[in-house]
Formats: structure tokens, sequence, C-alpha cells
């Protein structure tokens, strides 16, 4: 095959070592190949950079192999003489039967040299910790949830029904009623009273939920359960701080996603934190959409669709996006239209198509945003009736009402 990066290099990237080969020409009209093992120690790989400089190449390639991708990344990255790829290594996948560390850093580099490398997306510095950030966010906040379930599940073990009575167990009256079993209050009228505000129209059934058999063990239990809490929730705070402070420079690109229906603030980190706001990495929206797997796949064969099933894509921007499509479902704009008209379409059980689908609407959205860098304005809820064809839906009326045996006749209404 035609030989499209003269100079190239590609790395095969492990937990403690990295096989590089270096591809270049060798002056009789043919190319040369020289293999390299190299430690994964900082040292070993200033020595692989400077290896590489002196081989002169332009672009080097590895593959996305869990985190031990990322220092070798970082190392080569602060040189700017050559371009980094990051290949999808379910791409690359070298011959059967073919499969050492020197085969696949050899392989690598002949798809390189022939231009058959597509790198993956690479965020700046700044965006990579927003991500580490949010995403670690979303796991305690995830934890913290588990952790009030055991919570739940604990008083039902001792009986007390406090979950049946109030909406969050955590909340300012509940926790006073759990604070005070844990210092061994157990008559259920005095922990009752407890009760603030709008919770006090429910003392009768809160004397009954609190009624059970809590003994010192659930106390020590919920004690440690609900420090567990607390520090998740310092956790957070402290993550909040400092994805606030992260995400400052890129401030008016997170106002004008907060703009779109259903995206709140947290959601427009995780917008950004994911895919940056340098919409040129992408095309189009239709690229974006693809990366994130937020659109139909594509399997044919023999003229057959098989599946139209979407594939793994971005994992936290997918979530996100559809939390904010259940959201907008219950506006009363265009988003909130379009899921009403695609849950019609799919049926009783279409819930949660439709609802990725109005995901996939407002990922192209968020594209559109950061590209034009302009404010969400909504088409309106009217916007699918007017967009489609009048005539073609009275026809289509008139059709089904005569195959039912009516008698059709149309008149303009007055």
């Amino acid at each position: 095959m035609e030989t499209i990066v003269s100079r190239c290099a590609a790395l095969d990237v492990h937990k403690d070592t990295v096989m590089a080969c270096v591809r270049v020409p060798d002056g009789q009209g043919g190319r040369a190949q020289e293999v390299r093992e190299f430690r994964t120690f900082t040292s070993g790989l200033y020595a692989l950079r400077d290896w590489l400089l002196g081989h002169g190449v332009t672009q080097v390639a590895m593959e996305a192999t869990g985190v031990y991708w990322k220092p070798v990344w970082h190392v080569l990255e602060a040189e700017p003489g050559w371009q980094l790829l990051l290949a999808n290594a379910q791409h690359v996948k070298n011959v059967p039967g073919r499969k050492t560390d020197v085969a696949d850093a050899i392989w690598l580099a002949q798809l390189l040299e022939c231009g058959l490398l597509r790198g993956s997306f690479v965020p700046p510095r700044a965006i990579q910790q927003l991500r580490d950030l949010t995403r670690y966010r979303k796991k305690l906040i995830e934890e913290r949830v588990r952790e009030t379930q055991r919570i739940q599940k604990l008083l039902e073990d001792a009986g007390i029904k406090l979950d049946s009575v109030v909406s969050d167990v955590l909340g300012k009256s509940a926790r006073a009623m759990l604070e005070a079993l844990i210092a061994g209050e157990r008559d259920p009228v005095l922990l009752a009273e407890l009760a603030q505000t709008r919770m006090r129209r429910k003392i009768a059934d809160l004397r009954l939920g609190l009624e059970g058999g809590f003994d010192d063990h659930h106390a020590l239990m919920l004690r440690l359960h609900l420090h567990h809490v607390d520090e998740l929730t310092a956790a957070i705070d402290r993550l909040d701080q400092e994805v606030d402070r992260v995400i400052a420079p890129f401030g008016e690109q997170h106002r004008r996603l907060t703009t779109i229906p259903g995206v709140g603030k947290r959601t427009a980190e995780v917008i950004i934190a994911e895919i940056g706001v340098d919409m040129s990495r992408f095309p189009t929206a239709a690229h974006l959409a693809s990366w994130a797997g937020m659109c139909p796949g594509n399997h044919e064969s023999a003229g057959k669709r098989r599946s139209g099933k979407a594939r793994k894509g971005d994992a936290a921007l997918r979530s996100a996006l559809c939390e904010s499509a259940w959201v907008a479902s219950r506006t009363s704009g265009y988003l909130g239209s379009l899921y009403r008209q695609l849950h019609r379409r799919f049926g009783k059980r279409g819930e949660a198509k439709a609802a990725f689908a109005v995901g996939h609407a407002i990922l192209v959205i968020v594209w559109h945003l950061l590209h034009d860098e302009r404010d969400y304005q909504d088409l309106g809820a009217d916007f699918l009736d007017r967009r489609n064809d009048t005539e073609a839906r009275k026809r289509y009326l008139v059709r089904q009402l005569e195959s039912l045996g009516h008698k059709v006749v149309i008149e303009p209404a007055a």
C-alpha cells in the first residue's frame, strides 16, 4: 500500500513496558523498521521520547489501553514536533495467530504509515481535569444513594416504617428523629413531635411508623451509616467547589447550555467535561452523536437490516443526556412535543426509546450552540405539526375512516 506517513512510530503500551516500533525510509526506496522496549517509569518514557526524536518521527500512535496510555501521552504531548494519535483498540486488532507485543507494535506502525488510523478524541488538560471531577462526583452521589438505601433497610429490620411516611429519610425532620433514636429515645410520641413545618400534619402516621424494635445494635449501625453519608456529602460539596473553579474559563459556554430545557447546572458541567467546548473536533452534529453513541447503529447484510441498536459510546454523557431528556419530556416546548410524538409512534413501551431520541436531539442542539456561539431558541410546541404535510395527513385520515366503512365528506370549518 502507498506510504502516507514517511517517519512514524507506534507504541504497544502495557502497565510496566512499552514496545515501540519506528518505521522510516531505508535510503534505497524501501522501508526500515526498528523495535525497542522501554520501561514505563518516567525516566524510561523520557528515553522513549529521545529515541523517537532521534529518528525524526512526525506521527506517533498508541492504543487506548485502560489508563496505562495516559502517562505516555503526557510525556509525549509536551514535545511539539509530532502528531499524537490515540487509536481504539477494537479498531486495530491484529491478524489472528500473530498476537505478540512486537507484532502488535509493527502492525500498528504499518497501519499508521498507510494513513489507516483514526485518532480518538483526547480533550485538553483543563477538560480532562473537569472530566475527572465530574465523573468522581457522580460516583460519590451514587454511593450516597446506596448508603441511604442501607439506612432504609436497617430501619425496616428494626420495624421503623419512617420511609413509609416521609419522602426523604435524611430530610431535616427525619434526620432529627434518627438522631434521637441513636441517642436512646424510643417513645414514638416524643419522636413524632420532632416533626417540623409541613411534616407536622403527619404526626399521627409518624407515631405509628416510629414504633418498632430499634435496639443498641441498630443505633450503632445507623450512626456509622449517617457518618458515611455526611462524609460523602462533604466530599460532594468540595467537588462542586472545585468544578466551579475549573469550569470558570468556560462560563459563557456553560451558561448557553443551561438555556436548553432539561439541562441544569450539573448536566451542563458533565457535557462540557465530556466533549469540551471546541466543536472543530467534530465536523458535524452527526459526528458528535455517533461518537457519543446517541444515534441508531447500522448493521445491514444482504440488503437486510439486522439491528438498529445504538453502539456503546460515552457512558457518562449518555446518562446525562437521557436524564435531561426525561426532564425535557415534561416541558411544553419543542423537546416536550418531540417526546410525546415519538412516544405515540413507539407505543406504550416506547418511553425509553423516545427519551433516548430526545437525548440525541439535545446533543445536536449542544453542538450548534457551542459551534455557532449562540443561546437556545425554542422552535415551539407546534413546530412538528407545522412541518408536517397537512394534505397528506388529511388523505391518510380519510382512508382510515373509509376502511372502517364510513363515507367521508370534508367541509372547511366556518
